[in-house]
């Protein structure tokens, strides 16, 4: 495991200070180990898209959007939260404010504009990150425990969205309000079903509500870790699959797939 975290962690510092240069598919193919065939049928599939170019031209591939591809963003995005010495995660990926991640929604939701089969869907995928993303800076301001702010990641390709935060997790927010709460799977299972009243006049608690009830009414999945409770969510499930893990995440984390 470490090993595949250490290569992960070069690949993403790649990443940050290479140039943003064009391969052809025969580059593309020696760089990701698969065939020119191979990389054809993806591209037709959607799976991992060459870049926009004339009718006679050859598939050219970011090496960005290479590189990016050979990341387990989820995997990258747990070391971090889970780590106990805290550092920043690299820039491609931190946002330190909350006015960095809305910068960085809108130019999600102009991306995904551009996707096929997504017109009716892609709205919701951003209001549905908008709203994990800005609860980890709502109920964490003022109180990070380390590292502020939090891990956004997304790769288009894949069609994945992966957010964390090294915050103080679901239980300690919310035993704010219920003192009485005593387990992680106790309180994810009320950040997800019930309506918390926090600070009067607002109305606490209801993001993670309007995030399962979208997912549920939507071809979109969800999982998401705070503690060591686990959840999985995807279109027409109904009942929550909350779990125990063995594993234990400062934080939270979560993977949205669409």
């Amino acid at each position: 495991m470490g090993s595949l975290i250490d290569k992960t962690t070069q690949i993403c510092y790649n990443i940050f200070v290479m140039k943003d240069d064009i391969l052809n598919i025969r580059q593309a193919s020696e760089m990701l180990g698969v065939s020119i065939n191979t990389l054809r049928r993806w591209d037709k599939s959607g799976k991992l898209r060459s870049v926009p170019r004339g009718k006679r031209s050859h598939r050219q591939y970011k090496r960005e959007d290479l590189e990016l591809f050979k990341i387990n963003l989820c995997v990258l995005a747990k070391k971090w939260a889970s780590d106990t010495n805290g550092t920043e995660p690299q820039d491609r990926f931190y946002c330190q404010y909350s006015s960095i991640f809305q910068a960085r929604l809108s130019h999600l939701l102009e991306e995904l504009k551009r996707l096929p089969g997504l017109v009716d869907l892609y709205s919701m995928i951003v209001a549905i990150a908008g709203e994990i993303g800005n609860n980890s800076f709502d109920h964490n301001l003022g109180n990070w425990p380390d590292i502020p702010g939090i891990f956004f990641g997304y790769d288009l390709n894949k069609r994945e969205i992966v957010l964390a935060d090294r915050g103080r997790g679901i239980l300690n927010t919310l035993k704010r309000i219920r003192p009485a709460l005593r387990t992680h799977k106790e309180a994810l299972n009320i950040a997800f079903t019930e309506m918390i009243s926090g600070r009067a006049p607002e109305s606490r608690g209801n993001g993670l509500k309007f995030v399962r009830e979208a997912i549920e009414k939507n071809p979109l999945s969800l999982i998401f870790q705070s503690g060591d409770a686990f959840l999985s969510l995807k279109q027409g499930q109904g009942k929550l699959n909350i779990r125990g893990k063995q594993d234990f995440t400062r934080g939270c984390i979560a993977l949205l797939k669409f």
